[in-house]
């Protein structure tokens, strides 16, 4: 017989949750945690450890649950009428009578419980995802003594459902209805009922929302309302205190004892393992050994020092000055560019555009580039001491258990000591760009549609040469990392003598020269239409009217909360770059000519860049012309932000307004922006972006210091959310998963792709419907993440919003060539979207839409 033991001895009660693959699991499993000090372990309602229709499921089940004091069944999209949505739920509330266990439902497993005991599940006539509302129960005079409402006073929470509990309570008159509320249902005699919301619809009808019950017989509760949202009141947590204190109860009468030994938990812990702690011990990098299977690319630039000068930055100089002054030639390029800079460093207030950064001698830095769906990663190196080498290598990254498990190897062996100093938040390491596929694959969405290219969705460059601007304080940081033993700073030297004696450079910061008059901004920019050879194709407004209507329906239908819905424009125009995709030179020398020329040549894509910085200033705009793409980007959303000590931040981005005569000041936003179809936006992507989070950081180690803020930026008010969150510590890490078991901020990058503000909530189910919806388009770098992972361990990742995009391998032919033949055009994409939820109209969408396709579609006819 196995040993056993309560749960009020040394060993700690287990609680096991199952997961119907919603957003805001983790959060759940978190707040179990943090309440009731108790280990939470998940396993997946479809879990293949547990297969309904294998021989021994009833054994293996009713095995695995004895070594849990209690379950919780989740919430997720779905309804519990569709058996493979509950999953394994459905099994527990069928348990034998000696096999019982007590169990908590939430919205999806508070509805699979209804239905288990006779009730029906049907839809609200009205969806309420995102919306906060009061939870009627009984009068503390009124309470049974066991309910699990006890003590607890009115409070508000969020609900996340378009589908209700039906116990009859539509049948029962108005007359009766404040005494019947709380008594069992004819239709439904198990349940009792503990709860309600009660919603005013546009009939003025009053709809009787069912939020809580107790089976009458057996150890079964269930909440329709999410307790772990970030909206739902604290009040709300003694609710989950009672609960759990009335499982123990029930344990204790019943004589049930949670099983210590006797094989193997089939759970896993809620938490996620840390990417270096999954490592074959020969793979981790202070494990490795010099061997015949070495690879070239393992001991280049892993032992270096940091070396720097600091040059003033000259007075009227913008980051692409400084571009076209150090590097005109340079066929790739990375620019992370706060735009708006200039405005922040005079009135000093809004430091989330303090630095841009430029990295420098990308031709001779190593790179890692991964096609999403491949077994393989390939790390390059193009040229060594200026000389070409066109090293290339694949790597399979299966033993490293996955593309970003090779990255956190490679990036392991190269981070900086913990001396470095902090004065700039990069000092060289990793930049690039990785594609909203990427982000798909990493959620377990297989691209099962042929992908007809072989195009990089992680293309990451280890940046040893760099400069960052601090606009702030008016400089230029010239940084390197370098071999250990190296003693010239000779490229340091040199550039910072270039940009000292240089005549642009001098004449700006005396304040002399002609040079230093005001560059044209979005106010004097002269209007060019495209050319009759330039051709757009945005999208139809009828088919997008009908996409958000599609969205609607799976939104009503349960299967999502809300669907980030995207669209794309093309424009193919003539090819402005150089042959095999390098990059024009920036400056064309004029030659005196007496004959024009017939056709103007199109802006190249760096004039593009300039032209939107210059309309649309944005903290976290980018350049990136690497691994055959290019990007131009006017981002105002920062992704993610962490700190070599584990601190991280996300700031999800949802409700906007353009900045106008009607709307001038921030609190005529605020009016504009506090309402509930704006505010469900937000809250549904912040607890989306807290559970991921939670994965990560653990229970207790997520905050959310501002809710629902609204910021001003320089052309629209914007209402964000900011969500931090602490890794757990190194030595905590140790301990729980071994000498390498170090969280560091690769860990969370990898959990929250793809960007929650641009998927919807729950996050997998929803994407899997976009793809349908969006016809199976690629979004590619549009909806992905750009930004850096230092070598001292910070990081900081925008998303690709307000952005336009091509890639050198797509070319179309088009007549239009002075000799009346076919030339190459090369095709431009720009996407736009908006998140849809249950109260969008399609019009209103399709606004939207189209005002945020504007801004970077007019650079198409304002540059030149």
């Amino acid at each position: 017989m196995p040993s056993v033991c309560r749960g009020n001895n040394h060993h700690r009660p287990r609680i096991l949750f199952l997961d119907a693959y919603d957003s805001f699991s983790n959060n759940i499993t978190s707040l179990l945690a943090t309440l009731l000090d108790v280990d939470v372990f998940v396993l997946p309602i479809d879990s293949p450890l547990l297969y309904p229709t294998s021989e021994n499921f009833a054994r293996n089940l009713r095995e695995e649950l004895s070594r849990y004091v209690a379950v919780v069944c989740g919430p997720g999209p779905g309804s519990p009428d569709n058996d493979a949505d509950v999953g394994l739920m459905k099994h527990v509330w069928q348990l034998a009578e000696g096999d019982l266990v007590p169990v908590l439902g939430i919205c999806l497993g508070f509805q699979s419980l209804v239905a288990s005991c006779g009730g029906t599940v049907r839809r609200l006539q009205r969806g309420l995802h995102g919306m906060v509302r009061e939870i009627v129960h009984r009068e503390d005079d009124e309470i049974e003594e066991d309910s699990i409402f006890r003590g607890v006073k009115r409070f508000k929470a969020t609900l996340y459902h378009s589908l209700c509990g039906d116990i009859g309570q539509v049948a029962v008159p108005d007359t009766e209805w404040k005494v019947a509320r709380w008594r069992p249902f004819p239709t439904c005699p198990d349940l009792l009922p503990l709860a309600w919301v009660e919603e005013n619809r546009d009939d003025n009808r009053v709809e009787r929302i069912l939020m809580a019950v107790k089976h009458r017989t057996q150890p079964f509760w269930g909440l329709q309302y999410h307790p772990e949202s970030v909206c739902t009141q604290k009040e709300g947590d003694k609710i989950i205190v009672n609960w759990f204190r009335d499982s123990m109860k029930w344990n204790e009468a019943h004589g049930r004892v949670q099983v210590e030994d006797g094989g193997e938990i089939l759970a896993r812990n809620a938490w996620t393992p840390s990417l270096l702690s999954q490592l074959p011990l020969e793979l981790v990098p202070a494990e490795q050994a010099p061997s015949s299977e070495s690879s070239w690319w393992q001991s280049l630039d892993v032992d270096t020092v940091y070396r720097s000068e600091t040059v003033p930055l000259a007075h009227g100089m913008q980051v692409p000055d400084v571009v076209e002054l150090l590097a005109p030639e340079e066929k790739e390029r990375i620019v992370l560019d706060s735009a708006n800079a200039a405005a922040t460093a005079t009135a000093r207030a809004d430091v989330r555009g303090r630095y841009s950064i430029i990295a420098m001698g990308l031709e001779e830095a190593l790179r890692v580039e991964h096609h999403t769906g491949d077994d393989y990663a390939t790390i390059k190196l193009g040229r060594v001491g200026g000389l070409p080498v066109n090293l290339s290598q694949q790597v399979p990254i299966a033993n490293y258990g996955g593309i970003w498990g090779l990255v956190a190897t490679f990036y392991e062996a190269r981070q900086l000591g913990p001396s470095e100093p902090e004065e700039t938040p990069f000092l060289g390491g990793f930049m690039g760009y990785i594609t909203y596929e990427q982000g798909l694959a990493d959620i377990g969405i297989t691209l099962e549609h042929r992908r007809p290219h072989r195009r990089p969705d992680v293309c990451l460059v280890w940046v040893t040469r760099s400069l960052v601007i601090d606009h702030l304080l008016g400089v230029i940081h010239i940084q390197q990392l370098r071999l250990r033993g190296s003693e010239t700073d000779s490229w340091i030297e040199s550039t910072a003598n270039r940009l000292l004696s240089s005549r642009t450079f001098q004449a700006r910061f005396n304040h002399d020269s002609p040079t230093a008059s005001p560059r044209k901004d979005a106010q004097n920019i002269k209007t060019r239409r495209p050319s009759r050879s330039t051709s757009i194709q945005p999208p139809m407004t009828k088919g997008y009217e009908s996409k958000v209507a599609l969205c609607q329906e799976f939104i009503a239908a349960g299967d999502s909360y809300e669907l980030c819905l995207t669209d794309q424009t093309t424009i193919t125009r003539p090819i402005s770059e150089g042959p095999s995709g390098g990059e024009k030179p920036l400056f064309r020398k004029r030659r005196r000519s007496s004959v024009p020329p017939a056709t103007p040549p199109p802006p190249s894509s760096w004039q593009l860049f300039k032209t939107l910085r210059a309309r649309q200033p944005a903290p976290f705009a980018s350049y990136l012309r690497l691994g055959g793409a290019t990007l131009v980007s006017a981002s105002p959303e920062r992704f993610l932000q962490y700190d070599r000590d584990g601190r991280c931040s996300m700031r999800p981005m949802k409700g906007t307004v353009r900045k106008s005569e009607a709307v001038s000041t921030l609190a005529e936003a605020e009016k504009i922006l506090h309402i509930p179809k704006e505010e469900a936006e937000n809250l549904m992507i912040v607890d989306l972006v807290r559970h991921d989070l939670h994965g990560i950081c653990g229970a207790g180690n997520v905050s959310v210091p501002h809710l629902l803020k609204v910021e001003e930026y320089q052309s629209v008010f914007q209402m964000i959310t900011v969500v931090e969150g602490q890794l757990p510590r190194s030595e905590d890490s140790a301990e729980e998963q071994g000498a390498y078991g170090r969280y560091t901020g690769l860990d969370v990058l990898a959990a929250c792709l793809p960007p929650g503000s641009m998927t919807g909530a729950p996050k997998k189910r929803s994407c899997e419907i976009l793809l349908d919806i969006e016809q199976k388009q690629e979004r590619s770098l549009y909806s992905g993440v750009v930004g850096y992972m230092c070598a001292t361990g910070r990081g900081d990742w925008s998303v690709t919003i307000r952005s336009l995009f091509r890639w050198d391998d797509e070319q179309k032919k088009s007549g239009g060539g002075g000799n009346g033949e076919e030339e190459d055009h090369e095709v431009w994409h720009i996407g736009a979207g908006g998140a849809v939820t249950i109260l969008s109209t399609p019009e209103g969408e399709r606004e939207e839409m189209f005002t945020k396709l504007a801004g970077p579609l007019r650079v198409f006819a304002e540059s030149g």
